[in-house]
């Protein structure tokens, strides 16, 4: 049994078309999507339709969230961007979403962690705003009382693959359409990719037991650079041009 892990699209509709290309091309027609598939200054409603069209069992991501719950007044720049494009329909859509999933009875599908959809999991911050891989006790704790061979996540943006000590797999499978950010909290720190492909990963039962392989998916991300340029969003152009902030 192989299935597809998306995460992050973050309205990168070019993006998320490649990935499910590929996702087709490869003869897997199971597709679980870890949520935050709008939030930005690409093309929103586009990507709204692609999903909802597909209908992907999904989750809610913060930046879902967001979209559903707040003023667009307390929005930050990317959820007000992505806000105004939505119609009811597609905000009907995110709003219903479920913060958690367990699917096939296998997998376990949370944004953040299972308790936050703003916490990252495998990656922990110093306070001068490095970036680092969590603690193996960080990342166990996490995952105590979650039932599942597999877990899944997204948020950070990084591809990453981890066995747990009893044996249960946490994959986080990249993002879709997002290669790099910076963000202020719990302190000023980036994310940086190191490349514009749309990423994804396919998580597989066989000789009893689960693994997990990532894919770097080639677009045209200088189409998505340049749209969000011309809206006025210079750090995302660069992150979706080269996958890096600087």
């Amino acid at each position: 049994m192989k299935i597809a892990v998306i995460s992050d699209i973050h309205g990168n509709d070019l993006a998320l078309e490649a990935v499910l290309a590929d996702i087709g091309a490869l003869g897997i027609d199971a597709i679980v999507n870890l949520g935050d598939h709008l939030s930005g200054p690409l093309n929103a409603a586009r990507t709204a339709d692609i999903l909802i069209g597909r209908d992907i069992p999904a989750i809610r991501g913060n930046h879902d969230r967001y979209l559903t719950t707040l003023d667009p007044a307390r929005m930050g720049l990317s959820d007000r961007s992505a806000h105004a494009q939505l119609e009811p329909a597609h905000e009907a859509w995110l709003a219903a979403l479920p913060e958690t999933l367990a699917y096939r009875n296998a997998l376990f599908l949370c944004h953040g962690t299972p308790a936050s959809d703003e916490t990252y999991w495998m990656e922990a911050l110093t306070a001068d705003g490095t970036l680092h891989m969590a603690t193996r006790q960080s990342i166990e704790r996490f995952a105590e009382g979650i039932a599942y061979p597999v877990i899944l996540c997204g948020h950070t943006h990084i591809p990453r693959a981890v066995r747990l000590a009893d044996g249960r797999l946490l994959v986080n499978p990249g993002s879709v359409g997002c290669p790099g950010y910076d963000d202020d909290r719990p302190v000023a720190h980036k994310v940086e990719t190191g490349s514009p492909d749309a990423r994804y990963a396919i998580v597989e039962h066989a000789d009893g037991g689960w693994t997990a392989a990532f894919r770097c998916v080639r677009y045209d991300h200088m189409a998505m650079s340049r749209l969000a340029a011309e809206r006025g969003r210079p750090e995302w152009a660069k992150a979706l041009a080269t996958g890096f902030l600087d």
